[in-house]
Order: C-alpha cells, then sequence, then structure tokens
C-alpha cells in the first residue's frame, strides 16, 4: 500500500513539476466488466502497471477529431454551458465571469456521437477535454482482455488534463456512452494562454492543481479501503 501511494506521490510531484515549467515559460514537452474473474491481488498487480513507452503512440486533438466524427457545437451555447458548470465549482472560484469570458476564447466546442473513443490508453496526447453534456466511461484496459471501470465522467468533469500537463501516456481509455458535447483545450492553445494572459492562465492552472490533489486523495484513500480488505 505504502508503494502504491509512493507511485501515486511521483506521479503527482512530476506533473506539478511540469505545470511549475509551463507557467515559469518554460518550453512545453512535446459497460464494461472484466472478461473472466480474478483475484485481487492478480488485479491490483496489473490495473496500474505501466506500458513500455515504445507502445505510445502520440494522437494531437486533430487526428482525433476527424476519428470521431466530432462536429463542431455551437460556440455560444458551449461557452454558456462552460461558464455555468464551472462558474458553481468551488474548486474553480479564481475564474470570477471576466475571466470566465476571456478563457473560454482559448477552448474549442464539440458534438461526439455515442460509442466513440475520446481518449486513448497509452497514448500521448495534446489536449483536454470537459464534459459539458452527456456520459463518457473512463475505463482501464487490462492485460488479459478486460476492463475496470473507474468512473463515469458527467457534465463539469475533465477528462485528459494530466496528460496536457506532462505530455505523457494517458492513463486509462475515455468512451462516450451517448451523444456527448466537449469543451477541449489543446496544449497549443493553454502555451498561448500563458503567453497572452499569464494571470488568467494563473488561475485555470490553480484550479488544476486543486482538482488533481482531491483526485488524488480520493484514489489514495480508496485504494487504502480496498487494499485493507485483502
Amino acid at each position: 500500500m505504502n508503494n502504491v501511494r509512493s507511485q501515486g506521490s511521483a506521479s503527482a510531484a512530476q506533473t506539478m513539476k511540469k505545470l511549475l515549467e509551463r507557467l515559469r515559460g518554460g518550453p512545453p514537452d512535446g459497460r464494461a466488466t472484466t472478461a473472466a474473474v480474478v483475484d485481487d491481488s492478480r488485479f491490483f498487480s496489473t490495473l496500474f502497471m505501466e506500458r513500455h513507452e515504445d507502445t505510445q503512440l502520440s494522437v494531437p486533438w486533430k487526428a482525433r477529431q476527424a476519428d470521431i466524427q466530432a462536429q463542431p457545437f455551437d460556440r455560444n451555447r458551449g461557452a454558456d454551458i462552460f461558464a455555468e458548470l464551472w462558474g458553481s465549482d468551488r474548486l474553480v472560484a479564481v475564474m470570477t465571469p471576466p475571466n470566465m469570458g476571456r478563457f473560454i476564447q482559448y477552448l474549442e466546442f464539440v458534438q461526439v456521437p455515442a460509442n466513440q473513443e475520446v481518449i486513448g490508453q497509452d497514448e500521448q496526447g495534446d489536449y483536454m477535454l470537459v464534459v459539458l453534456d452527456g456520459l463518457v466511461a473512463v475505463d482501464r484496459l487490462q492485460p488479459w482482455g478486460g476492463r475496470a471501470r473507474l468512473a463515469e465522467a458527467r457534465p463539469g468533469d475533465m477528462l485528459g488534463e494530466m496528460s496536457l500537463l506532462d505530455a505523457g501516456a494517458r492513463f486509462s481509455a475515455c468512451t462516450t456512452l451517448k451523444p456527448t458535447a466537449l469543451a477541449v483545450l489543446e496544449a497549443g492553445r493553454l502555451d498561448d494562454l500563458i503567453r497572452e494572459e499569464p494571470q488568467l492562465a494563473l488561475a485555470f492552472l490553480a484550479s488544476l492543481a486543486r482538482r488533481l490533489s482531491l483526485r488524488l486523495r480520493h484514489v489514495s484513500a480508496r485504494l487504502s479501503a480496498l487494499l485493507s480488505q485483502g
């Protein structure tokens, strides 16, 4: 259990290091079930196992956008939904209405059909997503061919933010369960934000750090509870 916590802390530390490098202006780093019943020790020993870097593919948003048949979503409607969802979130309270209006200019809004993999596990991506409407499954593909459902992302939830910051591999596969509207922030646009609106970028990254910290705490608590049952 201590080893799992240490790995999680190291990953979080690396992500925060990359976040700080961006703020300093440094160059950016380029319904599923398992197929069979497995014992707990095997499950936990492989659930978080990283794959070799040679298996990682770089999939930028433009390539993914074409593959998933994403269509433009009404920008005014998308902006209104995004502002409503994030404006009421205590973790992004620093994003005041004027700041929110400026931040939205750096986003792209799309509509994606059901059963589309918007993020692939082990890929290296250059974008993060915010669910505006719909439902997205977050699954961890297992070496024996099954899937472990980690979460279901709903309106207001973020996907892929860690890879956006550290250019690392995606931890899970994210698939739309029904038609879903998404806000997209690409790495290039984040760099533009940092250069053009440094105070706004700081507010956004601070909010992102709070969300990541909260998520890490939830994962640690969940792992502790599961491992203590063994």
